[in-house]
């Protein structure tokens, strides 16, 4: 079987693509309208929904990137998935009710649909939807550079392939091209309806798959995950340690970021609003959190082999850190657990990206119009998709141009201009009454300016301390003193009586 490993891994990887296009052409079919193509009806299922939470939350930012960072920063990313875990439980524990309430109520499309009915106020809405439309550029090139990277690793091991381009592999251009020529027709055909029954198919996959790929991790070594410890121990000390090679205050950064910024993730909370009945929030949590937790296995096992048998001489160097996942299941997944490995990893990129796209076309065709003249588009549905085509391009740009980064650390940029961004407007301020519109504008400009700015400028914060949390910092002080100091404006009875549950 050994001999047909690429012949495999590629006919995994098609047979997920056509399933791509029968889901998207399904559910096509069930989209009729923008409450539909963006909120997929409030129809969603317990276990559809905690799936659909859990695999956007991974994505390609975690089976990608993770081992990735694990591979160049040693356990530093730890952090990251312990934490997200914790975000998780706050998250339920804030939003959960109250936005499905809110979504009974009111029947938003969008995050900042809910965010208009809670403060009454549009520059609040427009500022959210601006805010959104920025970190989802970030986002999804993470998206769509984690699936340039599956592509370009399964089609460049096939021989006539190789041939074809005299050994040189195909380039970043083609794969990033066909990366999103898959993705554009699978949202636009189907909306967020495609994505989330997408994410239950690959996140039951990456669950099985994830304790699978443990299994082939530990064995690569003799004496198993014990030996690639004593190889990292030996080689720098620091890269197995609490804190791994970045340092403490990075990791308590990335606390920072990813405890609090869960709550302000759009493609993770709009799929609160979703449910069919508003206790199935209950039902989802542990759902989501075990699924995230056991396929974070792969995350971190993939990592800490590639870098053990690198160090020990078994492996060259990676070219690129982002090529771990992909080197190691080439290298020591059999053939077929790789293929269906692939496979998943491609499903959970792009329902991911979906999210993306499916949150920023509701940003740019209805939350900004409506924002900006009190109104929507008319044939809204029809712009919706002509969104989606028009940021997946503009995102694809970003990919090719921001090389520099590697997947994990953009992901993580990105998180965290979500987290400063809405943390403060819609976790406290969906919690807390004396909230006024004023300091929520406030909050928002000031957490992407300093992201923005930190990033743009080559500013490094002492110790390594991450931008995002810093901006994270800015944004809730601002909203908070902002907010004492202003003047609080009424509430709509409804939304007070719900703020009171």
């Amino acid at each position: 079987m050994e001999e047909y490993r690429s012949e495999i891994v590629l006919a995994c990887v098609t047979g997920y693509m056509i399933m791509c296009v029968v889901v998207g052409l399904w559910a096509m079919k069930r989209t009729k309208s923008t409450h539909d193509f963006f909120m997929a009806g409030r129809h969603l299922g317990v276990i559809v929904a905690a799936v659909a939470v859990f695999s956007s939350t991974m994505s390609g930012f975690g089976f990608i990137g993770g081992p990735g960072l694990v591979f160049s920063t040693g356990t530093s990313s730890f952090w990251m998935i312990v934490c997200t875990s914790m975000g998780m439980m706050i998250t339920f524990f804030l939003l959960a009710k109250r936005l499905r309430l809110l979504a009974e109520l009111r029947e938003p499309v969008s995050l900042p649909d809910a965010v208009a009915a809670r403060y009454g106020s549009r520059s609040t809405s427009l500022l959210t939807a601006i805010a959104i439309l920025t970190g989802i550029l970030g986002y999804l090139a993470v998206q769509i550079r984690a699936m340039s990277e599956v592509l370009k690793s399964v089609l460049g091991d096939v021989t006539w392939i190789q041939e074809m381009t005299n050994g040189q592999g195909l380039s970043d251009e083609f794969c990033v091209t066909l990366s999103c020529s898959v993705l554009v027709f699978y949202c636009v055909t189907g909306g967020i309806i495609a994505s989330v029954y997408t994410d239950l198919i690959q996140g039951l996959i990456m669950v099985f798959a994830a304790l699978l790929v443990l299994l082939a991790a530990i064995a690569v070594m003799d004496g198993g995950m014990a030996e690639v410890s004593r190889t990292i121990m030996e080689d720098d000390p620091e890269a197995i340690s609490p804190w791994g090679t970045m340092g403490m205050m990075a990791s308590l950064s990335f606390y920072f970021i990813f405890v609090f910024g869960s709550c302000g993730q759009p493609h993770v909370i709009t799929k609160l609003m979703m449910t069919r009945n508003v206790e199935d929030a209950r039902h989802m949590l542990p759902v989501s959190v075990v699924g995230y937790g056991v396929s974070a296995l792969l995350w971190i096992s993939i990592g800490l082999v590639m870098r053990a048998v690198v160090i020990a001489g078994m492996k060259p160097d990676l070219a690129k850190a982002d090529t771990a996942a992909a080197v190691f299941l080439q290298s020591y997944a059999h053939p077929l657990l790789a293929g269906v490995v692939f496979a998943g990893l491609l499903a959970a990129i792009m329902s991911t990206a979906d999210s993306f796209l499916n949150v920023g076309a509701a940003a740019v065709v209805h939350d900004i119009p409506r924002a900006v003249r009190g109104r929507s588009l008319k044939r809204e549905l029809l712009w919706a998709r002509v969104a989606t085509l028009l940021i997946a391009v503009a995102a694809a740009l970003f990919a090719l141009y921001s090389r520099g980064d590697l997947i994990g650390m953009l992901g993580a940029l990105s998180w965290a201009i979500f987290a400063a961004a809405i943390v403060p407007t819609v976790a406290i301020g969906f919690n807390w009454k004396r909230a006024t519109p004023l300091a929520c504008n406030v909050s928002i400009v000031s957490s992407l300016v300093t992201i923005i700015g930190l990033k743009f400028s080559g500013t490094n914060l002492p110790h390594g301390f991450h931008p995002g949390a810093f901006g994270l910092l800015v944004s809730l002080t601002l909203f908070y003193v902002v907010s004492m100091l202003s003047k609080q404006k009424p509430i709509d009875e409804d939304i007070d009586r719900l703020m009171d549950i």
